[in-house]
């Protein structure tokens, strides 16, 4: 979301000092952008609210370190979000910290476009819910939020290569799943052109 410098500027002095109306405006005005974040990260829709409202806290607490000549509000609220959803996320995920390669299918797999046209956002999600949650958690740091292997493998311990091995292996179960709901798509669209 991005809001204007000058209401980014009035909502944060307001919540250093302890402004609940400027708290409670920010707080509104992030509210599904950010639990959207979470529940990227966390399928318990309890677990992502619980990570929302971690996140929250820390931005109240660290909202004097925000430079809005730095970036953007929305920007440095949503990677506190990923941060603090993927710790607590860590603390019952377990991962395979042995390098793995990506498997050899050819050339790099993908998602064609004109699957994810037809997609929303929420039938996505659900398709992605049915991932492993490592693989799962890699695919959303790298393709949502566009976090290099490197990163993600800092960010959970993991290396570099078993990163690959999860983002490779997460595109080609989402192939598999998204296929058949992307076919069904396209019937019924055919089917709506023809009776109209």
């Amino acid at each position: 979301m991005n809001i204007a410098k000058k209401e980014a500027d009035k909502l944060v002095k307001g919540c250093m000092d302890n402004d609940r109306a400027a708290q409670e405006a920010l707080y509104r005005l992030f509210y599904a952008d950010m639990l959207r974040v979470c529940y990227s990260y966390l399928p318990d829709k309890e677990r992502a609210k619980e990570a929302f409202n971690s996140g929250f806290l820390k931005v109240f607490k660290t909202i004097g370190n925000f430079d809005n000549e730095k970036g953007e509000l929305g920007g440095w609220i949503r990677k506190i979000m990923i941060y603090t959803a993927i710790d607590l996320y860590r603390k019952e995920l377990k991962f395979n910290t042995t390098a793995a390669d990506p498997p050899d299918d050819g050339p790099e797999q993908f998602i064609s476009p004109g699957v994810l046209d037809k997609l929303y956002f929420d039938d996505i999600l659900q398709q992605l819910r049915k991932l492993p949650p490592a693989t799962q958690t890699v695919f959303s740091l790298a393709v949502l939020d566009g976090f290099t292997h490197k990163e993600i493998g800092e960010q959970l311990n993991i290396s570099e290569g078993t990163s690959r091995w999860h983002l490779a292996e997460a595109k080609r179960q989402l192939r598999q799943l998204l296929e058949p709901a992307t076919q069904a798509n396209t019937n019924n669209e055919e089917r709506r052109g023809k009776a109209l």
